[in-house]
């Protein structure tokens, strides 16, 4: 109990830190680290229901605000790779993507360490360099590039005006036609959460 109330104490006394608000010219840039995790149930192919695995990668955000409290926000990341299993015929193949996405968010200005935000925006998933296994090995698999919306909410603690740490939870509209031999047969409904943890620095 003596270590626990002091430590409660410290805690609050940095929730009540103030912390400037997000002024209009400031720039943000956030390194992290993003977990892509397409929904249960990705559609129906020719050959039987489709399941794109998830996949963990390095990302970055750059965010503009053009007015107080609102930013025009860039995601980035390294090419994310996903197994991708087809009904009985199990896994048949593997993809990589990259989706980014341009969000216009609006941060809360609590007075506090504490921030949250959250942003709608637009998505382009590009798809490349899919390869098939087991089955569909010597076939030919394509999955084409996609436009979605995109939604997001998260958080920052700012350790000061400078720097704070941020987690973000993100949902994309993600829909692929799938094409075997030059021939569609269904649609990939990958439409994922992206959660997000980075440290985020303040120019």
């Amino acid at each position: 109990m003596k270590t626990i109330v002091p430590f409660a104490a410290l805690a609050l006394s940095a929730l009540a830190l103030p912390v400037s608000a997000q002024s209009a010219g400031d720039w943000t840039i956030g390194l992290g680290l993003a977990s892509v995790m397409p929904k249960d149930g990705n559609g129906t192919l020719t050959a039987g229901a489709v399941d794109v695995g998830n996949d963990l990668r390095p990302s970055i955000t750059v965010e503009y605000f053009i007015r107080d409290n609102i930013g025009v926000e860039l995601l980035a990341a390294t090419p994310f790779k996903h197994d991708v299993s087809v009904g009985a015929l199990g896994k048949v193949g593997t993809v990589k993507h990259l989706p980014p996405v341009v969000s216009l968010n609006y941060h809360w200005d609590t007075g506090s360490a504490f921030q949250p935000y959250a942003g709608i925006g637009v998505n382009f998933t590009g798809f490349w360099d899919e390869k098939t296994t087991g089955a569909l090995a010597d076939s030919e698999l394509s999955l084409k590039n996609s436009w979605g919306l995109a939604a997001q909410v998260g958080a920052d603690w700012w350790l000061n005006d400078r720097a704070a740490l941020r987690g973000t939870v993100r949902w994309i509209v993600i829909d692929s036609d799938v094409y075997l031999d030059g021939d569609k047969i269904g649609t990939a409904e990958v439409d994922p959460l992206v959660v997000q943890a980075a440290y985020v620095m303040r120019f």
